[in-house]
């Protein structure tokens, strides 16, 4: 392990399916207003899976384009780290072994993790790690699918924070001494007092999904302790955001200059879906405008592939170029937050 080591993202893929839910139908089965869902949710549309459209096999497509994009064969990949959600093809399957193999990525070993909507930054760190531990490990694939919107229940209010849910994949190749999209810093933290606030209370070992039980709707998120979380969120989010964005950019190290990196130095926020008003707070607090950042209004949340889908759609749109200095923003019900920094483009 050496101070001048340094991994970089070599190319990004994603899959979004071809139907959409659209703020009209939310409002529809949730009876709240239009404007609630478009103005306080900030939902004009979200993608979701047709039937038959599973998890892995979105990953898969996002997979092959990040290896078509980044022109290496797929037996160069040392490491398959699979975010596809915990709801997938089938209960106790290692997804990440079947997404190496159906990509021909043969000579990987893979595995699954899941951290929420936070599990790319972590992937990342890890990936890191990973580099710095094994000199053999040179490139990993970061790749996943997500469905989890069909746990979501519209007419369930309590959980209307969840409604911008959608369906869709991300993959991201990394590489060992990449020269260009380094990755800096990274930090993550977490509260476990609000571990058990949000549930499918019907879905493990605590209670199974009977027939009963799911007629219930308890095969669906809930939010069984509304006031706690409600409180506890108030108090302590924003501010454990902002204590991540710092430490990642603590440990990003120096510039060119030897000065360290600040807020100051930002030029793009890489943020999950969160409604309009945090994530406006979030850009004010960084110095940066709506301009110097990508709103998944007609996407739609895919959960930790909102992080990659934000390098996609920020590239097509012009507002992450080379040479900015990215901020990956993410956070996860349990609850997670955390933060990564990445040189975009060659290094400054």
């Amino acid at each position: 392990m050496t101070d001048d080591f340094t991994m970089g993202i070599v190319s990004t893929g994603m899959y979004l399916p071809e139907t959409v839910m659209t703020a009209e139908e939310i409002a529809e089965e949730s009876g709240l207003p239009l404007w609630v869902v478009n103005e306080k949710l900030g939902i004009n549309q979200k993608h979701i899976p047709a039937p038959g459209l599973h998890p892995n096999a979105m990953a898969l497509e996002a997979g092959k384009q990040a290896i078509e994009k980044a022109g290496i064969d797929p037996k160069e990949i040392d490491v398959l780290l699979c975010t596809t959600e915990e709801w997938k093809e089938y209960n106790l399957w290692t997804a990440g072994i079947d997404l190496a193999y159906e990509l021909g990525a043969t000579n990987a070993w893979g595995m699954d993790m899941h951290m929420r909507c936070a599990t790319t930054i972590a992937a990342l760190k890890l990936s890191r790690s990973l580099m710095r531990e094994d000199p053999d490990i040179d490139t990993i694939m970061i790749a996943g699918g997500y469905v989890i919107g069909h746990f979501i229940d519209h007419s369930n209010l309590r959980t209307s924070f969840l409604f911008n849910i959608g369906a869709g994949a991300g993959a991201m190749i990394v590489k060992r001494d990449w020269p260009e999209n380094r990755v800096l810093g990274t930090h993550l933290m977490s509260d476990g007092s609000m571990s058990r606030h949000v549930i499918v209370p019907a879905s493990g070992t605590v209670k199974h999904p009977t027939d009963e039980a799911v007629a219930a709707g308890e095969f669906k998120f809930d939010l069984v302790e509304p006031e706690a979380m409600k409180n506890r969120l108030n108090e302590v989010s924003i501010d454990n955001w902002m204590h991540c964005v710092d430490e990642a950019l603590r440990k990003s190290g120096s510039k060119s200059d030897g000065t360290p990196y600040t807020r100051e130095d930002l030029d793009y926020l890489n943020m999950l879906l969160v409604k309009p008003s945090a994530h406006k707070q979030i850009l004010d607090l960084l110095g940066l405008t709506e301009d110097q950042s990508f709103y998944q209004s007609d996407i739609g949340h895919i959960g930790e592939q909102d992080s990659i889908i934000s390098i996609i759609e920020g590239e097509r749109t012009g507002k992450l170029k080379p040479g900015d200095l990215m901020v990956i923003v993410g956070a996860g019900i349990g609850y997670v937050w955390g933060a990564g920094v990445v040189q975009w483009g060659a290094p400054r």
